[in-house]
């Protein structure tokens, strides 16, 4: 009897831990079918290849952002390196296989060197990451406008094509957002600088009481941060065969990563939520996009829908909250 309300407690836990993603997906699930179901020729693989690219861009940097709210804090410079990124892939990226593969390796160097930048400012700095990496955003656009001082640059053909086609239907941007789960989130979440990180997001004060590694433990979340977002950037590249430094781009992406994994249940003020729901947050926020565009709605309209999208999935994960009488109800 009693391993049996053991089983049953841990099924209701596990449940309520991943209630935020269940409920993206669900609301991401809903949306596409109507965006499927509208479309004159139905969902095609070119519109599924064309719908998971847009919301792959948004998903990496939506997973790039979660990393630090996780420990408490906003990074303010995704969207810039992300934009570093694609300045940076648009210029070494190219020429033969060799050339290229040391161009990548030197994109996703160059977004761990930001994220790594970011850590040690907030971390040694003791600045707040709200205010550290907005100076590191302006630092890193300078950079991107270095390179590009006009949009162009190009890309290895070969490469934009793995990273952008469909396979037996499946787009490449979705098995590169999978393998990234598998091979850097789950590892990380299961390591000891990622369950670290949780801890200091929960509560630092008694993160620092039981020997958590805090300083460890920030810097790998904002370094990790950095190699997601300029992940985005190369995928970016690939896209467009182009870079283009942009404010505006940079912003709006940085501003929609933060809205992604508030749809995908991670909390603001840190220690709850994960990756996977910030990818489902993302792709319904580009949903809202495509949805307008079969409707023939104005796109000026689009805050407003996804304004709405982000208040119904906030309600319902604190659907439970308002049944609580005891907070100690919450971790029963």
């Amino acid at each position: 009897m009693t391993s049996g309300r053991r089983r049953k407690g841990d099924w209701r836990y596990g449940l309520a831990a991943q209630r935020g993603p269940l409920v993206a997906a669900a609301i991401f699930a809903a949306m596409f079918g109507v965006y499927g179901a509208a479309q004159p020729n139905g969902l095609s693989v070119d519109v599924i290849n064309t719908a998971a690219n847009k919301g792959a861009l948004l998903a990496l940097v939506g997973m790039a952002q979660t990393l630090p709210v996780l420990t408490g804090g906003l990074d303010l410079s995704v969207g810039m390196i992300f934009m570093l990124a694609n300045c940076l892939a648009s210029t070494i990226v190219t020429g033969s296989a060799a050339a290229s593969a040391f161009g990548i390796v030197g994109v996703l160097g160059a977004g761990l060197l930001c994220g790594l930048v970011n850590g040690l400012v907030v971390v040694y700095g003791r600045l707040q990451p709200l205010i550290a990496t907005l100076a590191t955003s302006a630092i890193y656009f300078g950079i991107a406008l270095a390179l590009r001082p006009q949009p162009g640059g190009d890309i290895n053909g070969d490469f934009a094509d793995l990273m952008t086609r469909s396979t037996y239907g499946v787009p490449s941007s979705v098995l590169l957002i999978v393998a990234t789960i598998v091979v850097v989130w789950i590892p990380f979440r299961n390591a000891t600088l990622g369950r670290a990180v949780y801890a200091v997001g929960s509560s630092e004060q008694a993160a620092y009481m039981s020997g958590v590694p805090i300083a460890r433990a920030k810097i790998a979340a904002y370094t990790l941060a950095g190699f997601l977002a300029a992940l985005g950037g190369l995928l970016l590249t690939c896209i467009t065969f182009s870079g283009e430094a942009r404010a505006a781009l940079g912003g709006d992406y940085t501003l929609n990563s933060i809205a992604a994994l508030v749809i995908g249940g991670t909390s603001l003020f840190g220690g709850a939520g994960g990756v996977v729901g910030s990818v489902f947050g993302a792709f319904v926020m580009r949903t809202v996009g495509d949805l307008l565009i079969v409707f023939n709605i104005n796109p000026v309209l689009q805050p407003l829908f996804v304004g709405l999208v982000l208040l119904f999935a906030i309600s319902l994960g604190s659907l439970r909250l308002l049944r609580v009488r005891n907070k100690l109800d919450l971790y029963r």
